[in-house]
């Protein structure tokens, strides 16, 4: 199901895609007090092959807990980045426990497993997330991803139907990379964005090898200037890929890859996003458990109005949780919308 929606519109300053992604990750939108950060306990999540992953766990203080909700980040993202936050601190406050996971060798954790992360690392991400969702009981588990994380999330509600998780209720992708490779070349054709990322994965690459000397040798690759040759260069000397087409194929989400997906789906995308092609949405094949929206503004991960710079998607994504939880209560199917 598809809806086209105007619902989003920010303040005419607001207005560039390149602007919205910018603010999106800006360490001041993160500024001031946030319970659900100072609530958090660390959690170390252990999965087959003894992968461990690690979280941030936030169960309500204070309130009943209406559920839980699990953050899934973007890539070189972590659960500090500033989306992640702010998220889970508005959810938060509407009453739902927080889980913040991070990937393989994102935040600090690349000590915790010697293997790097890919993107195709589907298996450990929906073992750890299946494994909340034991901890949360009967509670309602809500799985939100922005990004990379927006692809893991569609890709985790793909698999539940082989392998069903009962009381995850809903999946919601902020957006969500469809087409890895399209994004690889979009992010390299921005010099801002570019290096942004480059930057952060050196950096990532760098600890890596400090940690594990005898493993990893990344010094021909920490001089490479973007994104595809260094994607390249890695998977050619610690991987089992032929090429990076053949990595990106491996996770990419299109046309009827998600037609079938057996759990409520809300997809949230902008036609200005400067990483995620908006072509791709239009040519999905989507079941009536599936909701895609597309925003005229919004930029990546953003969606950003107001003189606080809030998230659009930070009040609705709560007023969306709320709906589904009453609805459950009274034994009604939900119908949602954004």
């Amino acid at each position: 199901m598809m809806s086209n929606t105007e619902s989003f519109r920010p303040a005419p300053y607001l207005r560039n895609g390149h602007l919205q992604t910018i603010l999106a990750s800006s360490s001041f939108r993160a500024w001031g007090k946030n319970p659900m950060f100072d609530a958090a306990r660390k959690m170390i999540i252990t999965t087959s092959g003894d992968v461990r992953l690690l979280g941030f766990y936030s169960p309500q203080k204070y309130k009943k807990s209406k559920g839980l909700v699990i953050l899934l980040h973007g890539w070189e993202g972590s659960v500090a980045s500033t989306y992640i936050l702010r998220t889970g601190n508005s959810l938060y406050g509407r009453g739902y426990d927080i889980f913040r996971l991070n990937f393989r060798d994102h935040g600090d954790s690349h000590h915790l497993n010697q293997g790097i992360f890919y993107a195709v690392l589907l298996e450990e991400v929906f073992q750890a997330v299946r494994q909340l969702c034991r901890y949360a009981e009967q509670k309602p588990v809500f799985l939100t991803g922005f990004s990379l994380g927006g692809n893991f999330a569609l890709r985790i509600a793909r698999k539940m139907l082989q392998t069903p998780i009962a009381n995850l209720c809903h999946v919601a992708a902020i957006s969500p990379v469809l087409n890895p490779a399209k994004s690889t070349f979009k992010i390299d054709q921005y010099p801002l964005i570019r290096i942004y990322f480059l930057k952060k994965w050196i950096r990532s690459l760098k600890k890596k090898q400090k940690l594990f000397p005898a493993i990893y040798d990344f010094e021909d690759v920490l001089s490479l200037k973007n994104i595809q040759a260094v994607t390249d260069r890695l998977l050619q000397k610690y991987s089992d890929f032929n090429s990076a087409s053949e990595y990106f194929r491996k996770y990419s989400l299109l046309g009827d890859t998600i037609k079938d997906l057996p759990v409520p789906t809300t997809i949230i995308t902008a036609k200005d996003d400067p990483i995620i092609p908006v072509a791709d949405f239009y040519q999905l094949e989507l079941n009536y458990h599936t909701h895609l929206v597309i925003h005229a503004f919004g930029g990546h991960n953003a969606f950003i109005d107001g003189f606080f710079l809030k998230s659009w998607y930070e009040q609705n994504l709560a007023d969306m949780f709320d709906k589904i939880v009453l609805n459950n209560a009274i034994g009604k199917i939900p119908a949602v919308s954004l």
